[in-house]
């Protein structure tokens, strides 16, 4: 499994299988290892005095495949160069035998232990690089067959080439012919271009002077333009102030019309109201007469209807709040035959009978009352009676007055 080439390459589930699986925990890794007695130097590139012995192991697991060369990691390509330096060649299959190889060896027939002896001492290499050393040879010789097919199509075009290059010669020499012609052509064109350029750039020169005199025309037109520009915006400047002065003077002019409609239209009420006035004045008199006259007949009503109600109302007031003051007497009177302890049958009938007086004085004085508040009531009445006539009396003075 370390060196077999059936094992050199192996895949996820290749490298499972060869873990161990038996009871308690799956193995996570294994290793195989190899030591070689090195001794007589047959593996280069170490060191005798350091150790006789090369110990080669490779440490397979489920996600890693290892080889390591005196406990120091390295690649396959390195352990196959190292083996095939010592001897182990990977073309002889039998340096290095399997686990149960070795019986099915000592069982073989009598040919194929031949094959097997032809094998191991390296014939059947031999034959198979002679094999390979004759494929070469003939795919050697097809590939002479194919060089000299290429040196007779190169001879060929060898002497095609030589032909090519003769009309190549007569080429170049009419070429230098036709340049030369074309040289004196091109110079011809060329005094005949600078004449012609020499004519343009005296034209040039005089379109500058008069591009020069045209540009100074175009200055003073544009300063000429400029100042009527100035002259015309300065004007129209000068006609919208106008227009302002216009406006403000044609409003004035609205404003005064509107104030002298507005005091004709003063005088005219003005007028009207004196004439109203003075009839206003001869029907204040009259009314000034009737008020007089029923401020008059106000208070002889007064002297005659509301005083006698007035003092009649006095007079009352003063008899129910006498009476009242005997009811109350009375009530005081019936509490204190209450505590004298009159005799009754029992409690309760002396109870109902006092309850039956409190009640009818209760009542009683209900009535005194609400005859009172009516009085009351009455009297207010007549009162704001005599301050209303008395309020119209001041105000028809006032009237009159002020007219």
């Amino acid at each position: 499994a370390l060196l077999s080439p059936k094992f050199w390459t192996l895949r996820t589930e290749d490298r499972q299988a060869l873990l161990h699986e038996g009871s308690g925990s799956a193995a996570v890794s294994a290793y195989v290892e190899i030591i070689f007695d090195n001794r007589d130097g047959r593996f280069q590139g170490f060191s005798t005095n350091q150790s006789d012995e090369i110990v080669l192991r490779r440490t397979v697991g489920s996600k890693k495949d290892e080889i390591f060369l005196q406990r120091k990691k390295t690649s396959k390509n390195e352990v196959m160069s190292l083996l095939e330096g010592a001897g182990f060649s990977k073309s002889n299959p039998y340096f290095i035998v399997q686990q149960g190889k070795v019986n099915a060896l000592c069982v073989m027939k009598d040919e194929e232990r031949l094959e097997l002896l032809k094998e191991v001492a390296g014939t059947t290499v031999y034959d198979e690089k002679k094999a390979i050393s004759e494929k070469k040879m003939v795919e050697n010789h097809n590939s002479m067959e194919k060089i000299q097919e290429t040196l007779k199509f190169m001879e060929e075009r060898l002497e095609e080439l030589r032909g090519e290059k003769e009309e190549l010669t007569i080429y170049q020499k009419l070429d230098r012919e036709r340049k030369a012609l074309a040289y004196t052509l091109y110079d011809k064109e060329l005094r005949r271009a600078r004449e012609t350029l020499d004519e343009i750039e005296h034209q040039k020169a005089e379109e500058a002077d008069n591009r020069v005199m045209v540009y100074e025309r175009a200055r003073n037109l544009e300063n000429e333009i400029t100042t009527v520009e100035a002259g015309l915006k300065t004007k129209t400047m000068g006609l919208r102030r106008n227009k302002i002065v216009l406006e403000d003077l044609e409003e004035d002019r609205t404003a005064a019309m509107t104030l002298r409609t507005k005091l004709e239209l003063r005088c005219k009420e003005a007028d009207e109201n004196v004439t109203v006035g003075e009839a206003n004045l001869v029907k204040n008199k009259r009314e000034i007469e009737q008020l007089s006259a029923k401020i008059a007949e106000a208070r002889e009503k007064l002297q005659k209807e509301v005083l006698p109600k007035f003092e009649d109302a006095q007079e009352t007031l003063t008899r129910i709040t006498v009476e009242r003051n005997d009811a109350q007497k009375k009530i005081e009177g019936l509490y204190a035959k209450q505590g004298r302890g009159r005799q009754f049958e029992d409690k309760e009938a002396r109870d109902e009978y006092l309850q039956m007086q409190i009640g009818e004085l209760n009542t009683a004085k209900e009535d005194k009352a609400a005859f009172l508040n009516e009085q009351q009531d009455t009297l207010g009445n007549l009162r704001r009676t005599v301050t209303t006539f008395e309020s119209d009396i001041v105000s028809k003075k006032d009237e009159v007055a002020k007219n």
